[in-house]
């Protein structure tokens, strides 16, 4: 009896798993910067920047301001005013908001992300086979709502409902976040659900708590994937992989 047939429901993380970053944090910093005739900022020190005040900002505001009801782009306004500040760029209110405009339009478009090859095919595959798809993400809104579609996987067609994060109000690892997207998708059983993500703390743990079946992929051959290994955690290199694997007779 293969996995595949025990389950009506896949959840999956999003960067990582379905998508990733293209370039550095640098590269697009840089051409906002130079958009309003500015030099470069140093990539090592804005990569820095950005790390802590992202961080910061997390711990301070989860799920991108949720709880206090701070607007998306309020919430990285004053994100990325940090990160510019802590790499040593103090500009003045109007050059910052030049900047920051290119910034926020540029990560909200499909521009600094690439998909994976075998993302469209896995999800459609799940979805011919009758499994009901799911997306959990610690994401803002526009994963949902524009990045996700303009990358090709558009709800309907490649997933039938999401969780995200900035949505929501709950965060990974928060078991909460899956019981959420047990509940979307119709209330099934956990030992019913498989969530597939890149991170054992955020992704397999939380899954695994509440009962689900859970995978890890290690697209980058991280040297973490030896003790989730290890731990006993099941962990592939691609979809392709997940697919073979869901099929297997056990």
């Amino acid at each position: 009896m293969s996995i595949l047939s025990k389950l009506r429901c896949i959840t999956i993380d999003v960067t990582g798993t379905l998508i990733a970053y293209k370039g550095e944090l640098g590269d697009y910093y840089c051409m906002a910067a130079k958009s309003v005739g500015l030099p470069c900022p140093d990539y090592k020190r804005m990569h820095e920047g950005f790390k802590n005040a992202y961080s910061d900002m997390a711990k301070q505001y989860p799920c991108f301001g949720h709880a206090a009801k701070m607007p998306n782009i309020v919430w990285w306004k004053t994100c990325v005013k940090d990160s510019f500040v802590r790499a040593g760029y103090d500009y003045d209110e109007e050059t910052f908001e030049k900047v920051f405009r290119r910034i926020y339009s540029v990560f909200g478009s499909s521009a600094p992300y690439t998909i994976f090859p075998d993302s469209q095919p896995f999800l459609r595959w799940c979805r011919k086979q009758g499994i009901i798809v799911g997306i959990v993400s610690n994401a803002e809104y526009r994963y949902q709502d524009v990045i996700l579609p303009a990358l090709g996987l558009n709800q309907g067609a490649e997933w039938d409902f999401g969780v995200f994060s900035g949505l929501e109000g709950v965060e990974k690892p928060n078991p909460r976040i899956y019981e959420i997207a047990l509940e979307r998708a119709g209330n099934i059983a956990p030992e019913e659900a498989l969530h597939i993500g890149d991170s054992m703390r955020k992704d397999y743990m939380p899954a695994r708590s509440l009962g689900m079946q859970a995978l890890l992929l290690d697209r980058f051959k991280t040297p973490d994937a030896k003790s989730w290994r290890d731990s006993g955690a099941p962990v592939l290199p691609d979809l392709e992989a997940a697919q073979t694997w869901l099929t297997l007779e056990k």
